[in-house]
């Protein structure tokens, strides 16, 4: 079976390499650096499935060109398919499959990593220190024990992060339409108004879905306690950046850390270095010296990519012998 490997980074094929040098019969597996869009589907001729990240996007017509070419399956290297247009998937009798969870302590601590370093302006402190400046003016922070973690999305990684959140001490509250036992024993579960007035930190932990598009707007955000933190590393499109820009400027929003963004696919895992960019939006969140940006790193640790790659190996193995899938995506 041929696969063509979508996005496909150094360390994406290390790992996936690895993994399938496990497999009793290994899978032809075909690199492609570029992502997929419709310019690039062609890549994928003679192949019977592909395997693709976050950005990439399977859409209506790249669907169509891909079922054009024999292509069976999409394999996803993430929890979130909201790059996957599954009606139309389901429609050309697409094989799609997922990786559900995958470390969700990868991104929690990296969550807890934003935090910190807004917290406690060590990004600042390394880059003055090196330019022998001590001083610790606006450098102040706060003792993170007894305050208000409110966290948007209670699954895995909401709960992981709750774990740690907890262990600082802090009072966690929880919002999500579906009740998380794991959750239940960390913190309390509140509507989305009581958590964001009540909470010093704001933190999503949720897929992508039409109806929470943009769950954070200008309305939300004036929900939110002056002062307060906000911090996303789910998806992008969690957030109206416009939004976040006003209240940032207006000072109402104390910090916002994210490690997604909404138009992330035209910067993220590239090197831009050289580059001008031509993103006003994202150029402005970098003007803010309260704001700090990562590269969509959450998952990025040895053990999650391991997972990936062996949930992937997995659901090309159900794929390959016609069995039940516990990984596939249908709609619902």
């Amino acid at each position: 079976m041929k696969v063509a490997v979508f996005s496909a980074h150094p360390y994406d094929r290390n790992f996936l390499e690895e993994a399938n040098q496990r497999e009793p019969v290994p899978f032809d597996l075909i690199y492609q650096e570029a992502s997929l869009s419709l310019q690039t589907a062609a890549f994928a001729q003679g192949c019977d499935a592909i395997c693709i990240f976050v950005n990439d996007m399977a859409d209506a017509g790249v669907l169509e060109a891909l079922n054009k070419l024999g292509v069976r399956a999409v394999l996803l290297r993430c929890a979130g398919f909201n790059n996957v247009d599954i009606d139309v998937a389901e429609r050309l009798g697409f094989f799609v499959a997922r990786v559900p969870a995958y470390s969700p302590e990868a991104v929690a601590e990296h969550t807890i990593a934003l935090i910190m370093t807004l917290n406690r302006h060590t990004h600042r402190a390394y880059n003055r220190v090196r330019e022998g400046n001590f001083m610790l003016d606006g450098l102040l922070g706060m003792t993170l024990r007894g305050k208000t973690a409110g966290i948007i999305g209670t699954g895995k990684i909401g709960s992981a992060t709750a774990r740690i959140l907890k262990g600082f001490g802090c009072h966690v509250l929880g919002y999500d339409p579906v009740a998380s036992p794991d959750f239940e024993i960390l913190g309390e579960r509140v509507d989305l108004t009581t958590l964001l007035s009540r909470s010093d930190i704001v933190t999503l932990h949720c897929p992508l879905f039409e109806e929470n598009r943009h769950v954070i707007n200008r309305e939300t955000l004036g929900l939110m306690k002056a002062g307060a933190m906000l911090i996303n590393t789910s998806r992008g499109a969690l957030i109206d950046t416009q939004a976040v820009i006003l209240a940032l400027k207006s000072r109402h929003l104390g910090a916002l850390g994210i490690d997604v963004y909404e138009q992330e696919s035209a910067l993220f895992f590239h090197d831009r270095s050289s580059d001008i960019i031509a993103d006003d939006v994202f150029q402005r969140l970098m003007t803010f010296p309260n704001v700090l940006v990562t590269g969509h790193q959450g998952f990025f640790t040895i053990e999650a990519m391991r997972e990936i790659a062996d949930v992937t190996f997995q659901n090309l193995r159900c794929l390959a012998g016609g069995t039940d899938c516990p990984n596939t995506v249908k709609k619902a």
